[in-house]
């Protein structure tokens, strides 16, 4: 995989960026504003969502119960074109603002995700997250997503990095489809890193390198990680890791990869985003996908070749564990801890039992 954009000639180049421009144009003209502020209305301490879907309503109890306890202000919801109930669900809702284009998602979605980071949360910090995905972070409980910013823009930091866990039951994923999704986030309570490979962060090899050598790394620089249970099982070459939590602030483009912003000072930690791709009846979905031909990277295809030859297959193997918890995954290098970081937690646990 190289991460180095070839040589072109003065009519390749020509015609790259007049075709960036129509890009552009045709996604500009195609959005509509459906709900909600039209612009930032976040405060300087507050973290905005932003968020890709279409056919969301599976996710939405249990993606709202968690991110508002996590302390998200304000939640803005990209759609590409839902046709179940999601919209109608979202509608009413104080905290929430919703986008819409449906335009092409495996060609678009950078650009979705991207203008509704700039849109809605310009100077302030933001969290994109897919609906399968839940953040978490070492001390999220006590001091919360301000409380995480916080420590973040103290050190200089505008980039938080984290590593990917795929989270399954123990069951055969078949016995599991019809969970609702509150309920596989209980009952999907396993993980496997066995298969998990690294590179270095700026390193060709992970093919980001182009994206990621435009940003700037404390040290210890946190690795890329890639594969885990769905290399094991489906041969997916998958990357695990992305800037989910970023501030956008002036010569940062956020989210100019599905996985990757540039123009940021990242900091030495990781977080965790314990990722359910195999709720909500992974089958169907991935023949739905396939039959739409919406992203071209060819995962979908090989999961649903390996489901559809085994629909009682189990992810689960002995190697699997039990979720372990944050500090468990850092003592076994699947995430990486900042002694600053740990520091500042101490102190406000110190403060919190001398209140």
């Amino acid at each position: 995989m190289s991460d180095h954009p070839p040589q072109t000639s003065i009519a390749a180049r020509i015609k790259k960026r007049l075709a960036s421009t129509l890009h552009r144009a045709l996604f500009l003209a195609s959005i509509r504003h459906l709900q909600g502020p039209k612009r930032r209305i976040a405060a300087k301490d507050e973290v905005v969502l932003v968020a890709l879907m279409r056919d969301g309503s599976y996710y939405l109890d249990g993606f709202f119960d968690h991110y508002r306890r996590l302390g998200v202000a304000h939640f803005v919801f990209f759609d590409n074109g839902s046709r179940d109930d999601t919209l109608d669900r979202l509608r009413g809702q104080p905290d929430v603002s919703i986008l819409q284009s449906t335009l092409p998602w495996g060609r678009y979605e950078n650009s979705f995700r991207s203008y509704a980071a700039k849109r809605y949360a310009t100077d302030r910090w933001c969290l994109i997250a897919d609906m399968d995905e839940i953040f978490d972070f070492e001390g999220s409980a006590e001091i919360g997503l301000q409380g995480l910013t916080r420590f973040l823009t103290k050190q200089g930091y505008s980039g938080l990095m984290a590593q990917m866990l795929e989270m399954f039951p123990k069951a055969p994923l078949r016995k599991t489809a019809t969970l609702p999704y509150v309920q596989a986030l209980a009952q999907f309570d396993h993980c496997d890193i066995t298969s998990v490979t690294a590179h270095d962060y700026q390193s060709p090899g992970s093919g980001l390198g182009y994206f990621l050598r435009q940003n700037k790394v404390a040290e210890p620089a946190p690795q890329v990680l890639f594969g885990g249970i769905r290399g094991k099982v489906f041969g997916e070459n998958c990357c695990l890791s992305k800037h989910p939590l970023i501030f956008v602030g002036s010569g940062i483009e956020p989210a100019c990869h599905p996985h990757a912003s540039t123009g940021l000072r990242l900091a030495p930690m990781t977080a965790l985003i314990k990722h359910y791709k195999f709720a909500n009846d992974a089958l169907a979905r991935d023949r739905a996908s396939v039959a739409d031909a919406l992203i071209a990277h060819g995962e979908d295809r090989q999961r649903l070749s390996v489901l559809g030859q085994n629909p009682d297959l189990s992810l689960w193997s002995p190697q699997a564990q039990h979720f372990p918890g944050i500090s468990s995954l850092q003592q076994q290098g699947f995430l990486q801890a900042d002694p600053a970081y740990g520091a500042y937690l101490a102190e406000y646990r110190h403060e919190v039992q001398n209140d």
